[in-house]
C-alpha cells in the first residue's frame, strides 16, 4: 500500500496544493515553522482515519472564509487504485467517499489507506493522563485491526447518549430513565467489552516488541512493561448497575472503557512518574515502532509512515535507532531543518508561508 497523490483545496492555510509522494522511498516536506507542513500530513491522516491528527474539529480544518475543504488521494493497494475524497464543511454535514462509495464508518477506510504517525507530541502517551494511552491503543487498533473501530465508535456513541440521559435525569431514577439506562447498559456491555478485549490483546502483542525496540534505543537490555487495567471487575453490565446510583448523582458514567488505564513501566517503575524525559521519549518511540512493526507483520506491508518534525526532538543516537528500526516502505517526513544524513530523500517539497508548495529536484532524478 502506498499514497500515489494528495490534492487539497481550501484546507487550513492552503488554497490549493498537490504532492506526489515517492512510492517506496522518503518524501521530505520542508518549510519554516507555521508554513503548513504538518497540515499536509493532517490531510493524509484525515483521509485514513476521518480524524484530525491534532484533535481538531472538522470545521477548524476549513480555510478561513471558505465554505468547505476538499481532500483527494489516490492510493495503490497491490495492483488496485483506490480513490479517496473527503469534503469538510465549515458548517453542516461533511462526507467521505472511497471509489465513489460513501464512507459511513472509519472501518470502511481500512482497505484504502493505513498510516503510522510519529510526532514530538508522542511523549504525552507516556507522561500524559490515561486518556492519552487509551487514544494510543485505539489508534493502533485502527491500523492493526481496522474492524475494531466499529466497537470504539459504538462505545463512544453510547457513552455520549448515556451521559446525556444522566444529565437530563436530574439525579432522579424514574421508571422511564431506568428502562432507558437498561438498554444503554446492555449495548455498552457488548461494544465496550469487545473494545476492551481488543485493547488487551493488542497490549499483549505490543509488549515484547516495545521492549525490543526500547532496548535497542537504550543500547542495553531493559525491562519494559505494558499492563492494561480495567476500571471494573466482573461483567461490564453488572459494574454499570452497581455504579448507577453514583452515575446519577454525578451525571457521568464512572466505569467502562473510557476509564481504563494502560500502565507503562520501565525496570518496574512507572513510566509516567519515575522516568526521565529522555526515557519517556524513548518509550514513546518504542511504542510507535512496535505498532508499525506489528501492523507490517499483520498486513503484509508497511503502513504509510508519517514523521512530523520528529527529528527536532531526537539526539543523533535516537535518530539513527529510529530509522534503523523501520521496515522498508513509503514515508513522508516534515522538517524545518535539513533532515538527518541518514535520511535519503527521494522527493522533496518546500512549503512557503503563503501556502504554496514547490517540488524540488528529486535526488533519484525521476520525480
Amino acid at each position: 500500500m502506498y499514497l500515489a497523490s494528495l490534492s487539497i483545496s481550501e484546507f487550513r492555510n492552503f488554497a490549493e496544493a498537490t504532492i506526489l509522494p515517492d512510492p517506496t522511498g522518503t518524501t521530505v516536506i520542508t518549510g519554516s515553522n507555521g508554513a503548513g507542513k504538518t497540515s499536509l500530513l493532517e490531510a493524509v491522516g484525515y483521509l485514513a482515519t476521518l480524524q484530525s491528527l491534532r484533535g481538531s474539529p472538522k470545521e477548524a480544518m476549513v480555510r478561513i472564509g471558505a465554505e468547505r475543504a476538499i481532500l483527494r488521494a489516490v492510493t495503490m493497494v497491490g495492483d488496485r487504485s483506490m480513490d479517496i475524497e473527503a469534503e469538510l464543511a465549515a458548517s453542516g454535514r461533511s462526507r467521505t467517499m472511497v471509489n465513489r462509495q460513501t464512507v459511513r464508518r472509519r472501518a470502511d477506510l481500512g482497505e484504502a489507506l493505513r498510516i503510522t504517525v510519529f510526532s514530538p507530541d508522542d511523549i504525552a502517551v507516556v507522561r500524559g493522563g490515561p486518556a492519552e494511552r487509551r487514544r494510543f491503543l485505539d489508534e493502533a487498533l485502527a491500523v492493526v485491526a481496522p474492524k475494531t473501530t466499529l466497537h470504539a465508535d459504538e462505545t463512544e456513541k453510547i457513552l455520549r447518549q448515556r451521559a446525556a440521559l444522566l444529565r437530563r435525569a436530574g439525579k432522579r431514577l424514574s421508571p422511564e430513565v431506568e428502562a432507558t439506562l437498561d438498554v444503554w447498559d446492555a449495548r455498552l456491555d457488548l461494544a465496550g467489552t469487545a473494545l476492551v478485549e481488543a485493547r488487551e490483546a493488542l497490549t499483549e502483542q505490543l509488549a515484547p516488541l516495545a521492549e525490543q525496540h526500547y532496548s535497542r534505543l537504550a543500547g542495553k537490555a531493559v525491562d519494559v512493561g505494558l499492563h492494561y487495567r480495567r476500571s471494573w471487575s466482573g461483567t461490564l453490565r453488572d459494574a454499570l448497575a452497581a455504579s448507577r446510583p453514583d452515575d446519577l448523582v454525578r451525571g457521568i458514567t464512572l466505569v467502562g472503557p473510557h476509564r481504563d488505564e494502560l500502565e507503562l513501566t520501565l525496570s518496574g517503575l512507572s513510566g509516567r512518574t519515575h522516568t526521565s524525559q529522555g526515557e519517556q521519549r524513548s518509550m514513546a518511540l518504542a511504542l510507535r515502532l512496535a505498532t508499525h512493526q506489528l501492523a507490517t507483520e499483520r498486513l503484509g506491508s508497511a503502513p504509510v509512515l508519517l514523521l512530523d518534525d520528529v527529528f527536532s526532538e531526537l539526539d543523533p543516537y535516537r535518530t539513527r535507532a529510529l530509522l534503523e528500526g523501520l521496515p522498508p516502505g513509503q514515508s513522508i517526513l516534515t522538517t524545518a531543518l535539513p533532515p538527518p544524513p541518514e535520511v535519503a530523500a527521494a522527493t522533496t517539497y518546500e512549503v512557503k508561508p503563503a501556502g504554496m508548495v514547490n517540488a524540488l529536484v528529486s535526488e533519484r532524478g525521476d520525480g
